[in-house]
This record gives C-alpha cells, sequence and structure tokens, in this order.
C-alpha cells in the first residue's frame, strides 16, 4: 500500500515541481509514513516468501534449508530500480519483486513463491502492516485519553454554563464537559483495540481460496496444507486465520478497521468543534506560541488554527470508510481488481490521517488553557436565570401552585433578559425578591453560589476518570517523533 508520500523523487525534489502528499509532509508522524512505504511493504513480502519456503522445507517439499537460508540473508538486498524495470516490462509488481529477489538469490529463485498467488504476499502483508498500524494508532489513543484526562481532573470543580441546544440550561464542570469528550475517545479505542486482538491472517488459501494449488504439492494430503497454512501464520505472529477466503480475504475486514478509525474522526470532530466554539467565547483557548500569527491582515487575531485543523483531517477521515465499504460491498465471486487501486490510497490515507489527528489533539490537550474570568462572568450572567427552577421547587415545597409560582418566575426572567441584553448584570434575583410570593423564599435561600448548580458532576468526573481512564493502559512514553503541530 504504498502512498505519495514514499516517492524519493517527489520527497526530494528541490524546485518542488512534483505533488506531495500534504498529510505525509506536514501531519503525520514518520513512523505511520515508514509502515506505509514501498520498503516497509517489499520487505513484509520477503518475510512472506521466506516464511512460506522454511514451512514447505519442514514439511517435506522439494525446498531446501539452503535455499531459505540464502532468501533470508537477502530480505534486504531490494533493489527499487529494478524492480521497476521489471514491472515495466511484465505490467504486474509481484512478479516484478520475484524477479528482483531471485536475481539476488539465484540459488532460490526456482522455489520462490511456491504453490502461491500474488495475493499471498499482498493480502498477508497488508494484513501485518495493517495490524502494526492498528497498534501505533492504539498507543496515540491512549496517550491522548490519557493527556486529557489530566485536564478534566484539573478542571473537575470548575462550574461553567452547560448547554443544550447550544442555549445554558444547567451548570456542569469544564473537567465534566472534558469527560464527555473522552467518553467518545474511550469507545473508539474499544473499537481500535478489538480489531487488533481479532484480525486474521489470510494464510496459503490458492487463485480461488480452494488451496488446490498446495493440495497437488502435497499429493493430497490436506493436514498438511492445513499445517503449512497454520506454520506460516504462526511465523508471522498471527494466531487467527480466516478459514475461508476467495483470492482475496473478505474486504468487508477493510471497511470494519477504516470504520474504528472512523471512530476516532468522529470523536475529534466534536472535540474539536467544542473547543472553537469555546474559544470564539473566550473560555478555554486552544496552545498559542509566542511568535504564533493568527491572521496576516488582523494582528490581534489568534485563530483556533490546530482545533481547525484537526476538525478538517477528521472530516477527511470520515470520508474513507463509506468509499471501502462501497469497495467491499462490489467484489464480484472470488475477486475482481477494483479493489487494489482503491486499497492502496484508502487504506495508508486513513491511518495516516488519524496519525496526524491524534497528534494534533493530544497537542492541544496537552496545553489547553482555561481562562476562569471569562467562564465566571457567563456564569455570573446565567446562573440567575438556572436558579429560578430551584426557587420553583422551593415555592411548591412550601404549598405554592406550581403553575402560577412558573408564570411569575417566567415574566420576570424576560424582563431580565431585556436588562442583560442592554449589557448590564443579570438583575433577576432583585426582581424575585421583590416579588410578593416569589420574593419570601428567595430571600430565605443563601447566596447563589455556582457550586451548589453543578449537580454531581465534580462526583461523575472523578469517577470517571478513576473507574474507567484510570483502567487504560498505559504506552511508554513518546518512542514516534511528534511534528511541530
Amino acid at each position: 500500500m504504498p502512498t505519495d508520500s514514499s516517492n524519493p523523487s517527489a520527497a526530494s525534489s528541490s524546485d518542488q515541481a512534483l505533488y506531495v502528499d500534504p498529510i505525509a509532509q506536514r501531519y503525520a508522524s514518520a513512523e505511520m509514513q515508514a509502515l506505509f512505504s514501498p520498503r516497509r511493504r517489499a520487505r513484509e513480502w520477503r518475510r512472506l516468501w521466506i516464511a512460506l519456503a522454511r514451512a514447505q522445507s519442514e514439511l517435506g517439499l522439494p525446498v531446501t534449508p539452503e535455499q531459505v537460508a540464502e532468501l533470508e540473508a537477502k530480505i534486504d538486498d531490494i533493489d527499487f530500480a529494478r524492480v521497476a524495470e521489471h514491472e515495466k516490462r511484465l505490467r504486474h509488481d509481484v512478479m516484478a519483486h520475484i524477479h528482483a529477489y531471485g536475481e539476488v538469490a539465484p540459488g532460490a529463485r526456482g522455489i520462490l513463491h511456491l504453490g502461491a498467488t500474488s495475493c499471498f504476499v499482498t493480502d498477508n502483508g497488508d494484513l501485518t502492516i495493517i495490524r502494526e498500524a492498528l497498534s501505533v494508532v492504539r498507543d496515540r489513543l491512549l496517550r491522548f485519553i490519557h493527556t486529557l484526562a489530566e485536564f478534566a481532573r484539573r478542571e473537575a470543580e470548575r462550574p461553567t454554563v452547560g448547554l443544550t441546544h447550544l442555549q445554558p440550561a444547567q451548570l456542569t464542570t469544564v473537567g465534566k464537559r472534558a469527560t464527555l469528550w473522552l467518553q467518545d475517545f474511550v469507545i473508539a479505542y474499544e473499537a481500535v483495540d478489538r480489531a487488533i486482538e481479532t484480525i486474521p491472517f489470510r494464510g496459503i488459501k490458492g487463485p480461488t481460496g480452494t488451496q488446490a494449488s498446495f493440495l497437488q504439492l502435497f499429493d493430497g494430503n490436506a493436514d498438511k496444507v492445513a499445517e503449512l497454512d497454520r506454520r506460516v501464520a504462526q511465523a508471522m505472529g498471527f494466531e487467527r486465520v480466516f478459514p475461508v477466503t476467495g483470492q482475496t480475504y473478505p474486504r468487508i475486514w477493510d471497511y470494519r478497521v477504516l470504520s474504528a478509525l472512523g471512530e476516532i474522526a468522529v470523536a475529534a470532530h466534536k472535540f474539536s468543534s467544542d473547543l472553537r466554539l469555546l474559544q470564539s467565547w473566550g473560555e478555554i483557548e486552544e496552545p498559542f506560541e509566542e511568535k504564533q500569527i493568527g491572521s496576516s491582515a488582523m494582528p490581534h487575531k489568534r485563530n483556533p488554527m490546530r482545533a481547525e485543523r484537526m476538525g478538517a483531517l477528521a472530516k477527511l477521515l470520515l470520508g474513507v470508510a463509506p468509499v471501502v465499504g462501497t469497495m467491499a460491498a462490489t467484489q464480484w465471486f472470488e475477486r475482481t481488481l477494483d479493489d487494489s487501486a482503491l486499497r492502496r490510497v484508502a487504506i495508508p490515507q486513513g491511518f495516516l490521517t488519524t496519525d496526524a489527528v491524534l497528534i494534533i489533539g493530544r497537542n492541544v490537550a496537552d496545553r489547553m488553557q482555561v481562562h476562569p474570568a471569562m467562564a465566571e462572568q457567563r456564569v455570573a450572567r446565567e446562573l440567575p436565570f438556572l436558579a429560578a427552577e430551584e426557587v420553583m421547587m422551593a415555592g411548591v415545597r412550601s404549598g405554592g401552585d406550581r403553575q402560577d409560582l412558573h408564570e411569575r418566575l417566567r415574566v420576570l426572567a424576560w424582563r431580565a433578559s431585556e436588562v442583560v441584553r442592554k449589557g448590564e448584570p443579570n438583575p433577576l434575583r432583585s426582581l424575585l425578591e421583590e416579588d410578593e410570593k416569589l420574593g419570601p423564599i428567595v430571600r430565605s435561600q443563601p447566596e447563589w453560589d455556582p457550586r451548589r448548580f453543578v449537580g454531581l458532576a465534580p462526583e461523575q468526573t472523578f469517577s470517571y476518570l478513576d473507574d474507567v481512564v484510570g483502567q487504560l493502559p498505559r504506552p511508554d512514553e513518546d518512542h514516534i517523533r511528534e511534528l511541530n503541530v
């Protein structure tokens, strides 16, 4: 699954005359790019040919240990220019690599790819890369989750205005709101983790999945065919093997994998959108560097460019799974080749985009700034309205008519709203204290401390962080380069 970003001529073009994939060039890590490079893919193919040859030798086919050793010795001797020459002539990428490998390991040339079809290396190789890429994603996701959890714990008790329909509803806390973001990412983590734990190996199945070629090689001995399948899978680190396939492994698995990545995109986009709105109100701000420029025209601007970028890439990622699903749905019988070009683009793009989204997300979560005064200002403006329900409940408990109290509160709240819209402090409490029925109720209540109106938000936050996030693994600290986002 090579990508444009791994084209050495594009990457090193000094005059910038050729297109370069911006996801790879600007956003994704070197580790994820390397996973989907032509060199990594070619090396996985050679690992598979070695595993196949060794298992065939051990099971009695005419493959010698010396031939296996020669293949092992030349695993990294890959001449891509020579491969390109062969492919130009043969119009077949797998055969081009077989010829190039045979040239550097001539003693093993005659047994290379024995009984196999192209999908033995392409599909099995893709699955090994996808599994490792999922592991990188899982580690990145866990690091992001734990970083955002630290923010949630710090802000667990800070009151803020909770919104439904993007309108003030009740008070919550900054930390509790962060747990809503966290929970989405934890759900996505579960999908990625499940995919890693259950991903199968295609195995050695032959051109239409019947294993007929291998059955012939073993003179009709089906047990040896099954053992060959098991040994090759084990050599590549897989315990599970697809029980049946056509020529390819079921492409619905590609859809499952990209859908798991899509869940990350859903979570990231919501996080991005909420943060952008909060920054526009001045309550929370993403990191902003000392020399960073927000606008070429307006020097005062501090645009949420990281959150915007995260949202943009999340939109792109959300579009990948449906395309892959369409590809999987339209595979005819045992296979067609209209999946190949799409998978070469969509699968690397999905993983590199996910990588970029999580790099940006963690960078933002690590240095998000809360501006308490702005949050307190909004709370002070809205709290009298939000406290009105408490007044009504207290009035009912003391024998008042709920509908009458509701109407009195509504009229006074609307009057207070007109004052607030003029930019003046909210006068609702004083208006209520002057009302003949509501006044005694309000005057008997303590001052409206915001902390009284957040419900169980702090307790819910700490409980979620301890009982859910706290039970998730903590990967070793980053061993992969994270770009300057």
